[in-house]
């Protein structure tokens, strides 16, 4: 997808120019001129332009008959135990949206052992129908073994979109199956939405994070696309739903060449996943060392399932990992409390914790950005504050 500028609209005033990322923009008797070899489609002229006069162009599916014939939005099931993770319902729920949207049907992949009652939750969930390939060579996750799984369902079945988690796992076998299949692939995306086309409109941070690009894949089948835990709110479960259940048994066409030996739980600092956590202890720069961040998971030890992340600009200071990270360019998060710390609220980083149900602040900065989202806020310094309630909390505890 290209931008296209309406000559009649440009009044040269240039703005456009000054925010292209990629310098595909230049001026020609006045008026714009995009360079589509250079254009990456990122948006940011459209938004910049005060006369609206760039837009993208329109795009339609081939007319080779291949996207006619590809229909209903899939979600790639990821399972923990026999159950599918949080994450699955809430694909679920969004593709059910874009389902309706495109008059298809939402479906759901289950690939396991020993699944059987699973189906029915993911039906009760908004899934209207279920393809279920159910063996003992499926008991562990296996990337070869499950990609071919799903590409020989999607040759058998001819779905027009895939969604996977952006897990580690569904970044691990999402690229896998498009390569496969020899289509696109949109990481990470933060939202979806179905364009008048029929297309799949996915939207990921881009550049750093510094500007979100809406993608479609006009050209080939299926559009895939993983997406980001905690982004969507699943949909009520309703267990009077019915739906269409098909077994399916892909033919033996890779072997298994890995065995695992055992199995041992997460028992580092940083155990619970921040997208399963319930409380979460969030620190910035404000915190001033890494050894602050020591604080921070006394605070999250303090409550079941807490765990400890930070902003862009610890992670970029080698302070936590990447997996600790919130934001555009790191993880969304919705615990029901988040503590920002030493956090000034970028836009990037107010972007993945928002929806958080309770938003406590602290900072020494009165103005900053990030009291603008918070439900509470303390303004001093963090690491006298912090200490302090840090003791409150103990003693609440103790009562």
């Amino acid at each position: 997808m290209a931008m296209k500028v309406d000559r009649e609209k440009c009044i040269g005033c240039e703005s456009c120019t000054m925010v292209c990322p990629v310098g595909a923009i230049t001026m020609e008797d006045g008026k714009a001129l995009i360079d589509a070899e250079k254009c990456i489609s990122c948006g940011a002229c459209v938004g910049e332009c005060p006369v609206e006069a760039i837009a993208p162009e329109d795009v339609a599916p081939k007319a080779d008959g291949t996207a006619n014939e590809c229909k209903d939005i899939w979600v790639i099931a990821e399972l923990d135990k026999r159950e599918a993770l949080p994450v699955v319902y809430e694909l679920i729920g969004a593709a059910n949206g874009l389902a309706q949207k495109a008059g298809e049907k939402c479906c759901a992949v289950i690939i396991g052992k020993d699944i059987a009652e699973l189906p029915a939750k993911l039906i009760a969930g908004g899934a209207d129908k279920v393809y279920v390939v159910d063996s003992e060579k499926y008991a562990d996750y296996h990337t070869e073994l499950y990609t071919d799984a799903v590409c020989q369902l999607v040759e058998a079945y001819k779905p027009s979109a895939l969604m996977l988690p952006a897990t580690v796992d569904g970044r691990d076998l999402a690229p896998r199956i498009a390569a496969r299949l020899r289509t696109g692939l949109c990481a990470d995306c933060t939202a979806i939405d179905m364009t008048d086309d029929k297309l799949v409109a996915w939207t990921r941070p881009a550049l750093g994070g510094n500007i979100y690009a809406t993608i479609v894949c006009d050209e080939t089948r299926p559009q895939m696309g993983t997406v980001r835990p905690k982004v969507f709110k699943p949909l009520e479960m309703d267990a009077s739903r019915t739906g269409e259940i098909i077994e399916f048994v892909p033919q033996d066409r890779v072997e298994n060449k890995v065995e695992i030996l055992c199995k041992a739980p997460n028992m580092g600092s940083n155990a619970i996943k921040l997208e399963d956590a319930i409380v979460i202890a969030a620190g910035g720069r404000g915190m001033g060392s890494k050894e602050n961040f020591d604080k921070l998971a006394e605070l999250a030890g303090l409550f079941e399932k807490g765990a400890v992340a930070g902003s862009r600009a610890v992670i970029d200071a080698g302070w936590m990992s990447h997996s600790q990270q919130v934001g555009q360019s790191g993880k969304t998060v919705t615990p029901n409390i988040y503590f920002a710390c030493g956090i000034s609220g970028a836009v990037q980083h107010i972007s993945g914790m928002k929806e958080s149900d309770i938003i406590v602040a602290i900072n020494k900065d009165a103005s900053a950005p990030i009291f603008s989202v918070a439900h509470y806020g303390i303004v001093g310094d963090v690491n006298v504050i912090l200490p302090k309630l840090i003791e409150k909390i103990k003693a609440y505890k103790e009562q």
